[in-house]
């Protein structure tokens, strides 16, 4: 039997679950991830073999042989191969970029916001240096110099992807910072790291959390670019590298730039869908039509 205590909770999960699932967009972004996280998943089980490797003639068109259902690449590599290994990496960077953006963005920007003043302005133009230089351009000099390498890429998309989420923050940790029940907390005297990671953070994650999941799809993009400029590590499956590849082929064998085109393309549209109907569901003027 549940307490009363649990009941609020409880309630709160399936109100944010019964407006995500009205969100026929962000259902079908589930759907579309889900598939992809599958992939991804049975990778190992579906093709154990190194997807580098050649297997069979270049050029085979999909579904010309029950063996390479999306056919060969310019080498003779099984693109279906390289596609479910290329998931892989692909939410590989998306996520861990995305997770080190969102805890350097939700850090620096509560940081800023809770004390102000100098050490506001200062954060707030480190922000705006990081904001200045493209973004892909910042990259592709990250990744030059430190090295063709996964881990580099990811350090990479995430330096450049916290700023919107250090903004966001401030914003709204300067909303609640003067709130009632924040006063009243200090009134108490709870120490600044509980008012803070128990009052303030709970309340300003919503919005967060959305923009995080559009962190994730331009992770996506990102590390598609420096594969398709040949900057991604040459030991590990890409659909940008494949893409990048298959470019010189486009007029007789377009499948190879097009079918990893799609699964990109997916990708980003799927969770656009998915921020966009996590908005819908965390959105507080949006609850009062349950």
């Amino acid at each position: 039997m549940q307490t009363p205590s649990h009941v609020p909770r409880v309630a709160k999960r399936a109100g944010f679950l019964r407006r995500f699932s009205r969100h026929r967009g962000a259902v079908i972004g589930s759907a579309i991830l889900a598939l992809i996280v599958l992939a991804a998943l049975l990778a190992g089980v579906l093709y154990p073999e190194d997807p580098l490797r050649i297997v069979g003639p270049a050029e085979t068109w999909p579904f010309e042989s029950w063996r390479y259902p999306l056919g060969t690449d310019a080498l003779g590599r099984n693109i279906a191969s390289l596609m479910v290994h290329g998931a892989r990496a692909t939410l590989l960077i998306g996520l861990s970029a995305s997770l080190a953006a969102s805890l350097i963005g939700i850090a620096v920007g509560a940081v800023a916001a809770w004390f102000g003043g100098w050490v506001d302005e200062v954060l707030m133009r480190v922000t705006e240096l990081f904001q200045i230089v493209p973004n892909v351009v910042f990259i592709l000099t990250i990744v030059s110099i430190l090295g063709p390498r996964l881990q580099n890429t990811i350090v990479a998309v995430a330096l450049v992807s916290w700023p919107a989420v250090a903004r966001l923050t401030r914003g709204e940790f300067l909303s609640f910072k003067e709130r009632e029940f924040v006063l009243a907390c200090r009134t108490t005297g709870l120490s600044t790291f509980r008012i803070v990671t128990g009052e303030i953070l709970p309340n300003a994650l919503p919005p967060v959390l959305v923009v995080s999941s559009l962190v994730v799809a331009g992770a996506i993009l990102y590390e598609s670019v420096v594969s398709f400029l040949g900057l991604g590590d040459p030991n590990v499956a890409s659909w940008g590298r494949l893409v990048g590849e298959g470019r010189s082929l486009i007029r007789e064998s377009w499948y190879i730039c097009a079918i990893p085109g799609i699964a990109i393309m997916l990708a980003v549209l799927a969770l656009n869908l998915i921020g966009d109907g996590l908005n819908d569901a965390l959105n507080p003027k949006l609850r009062h039509t349950d």
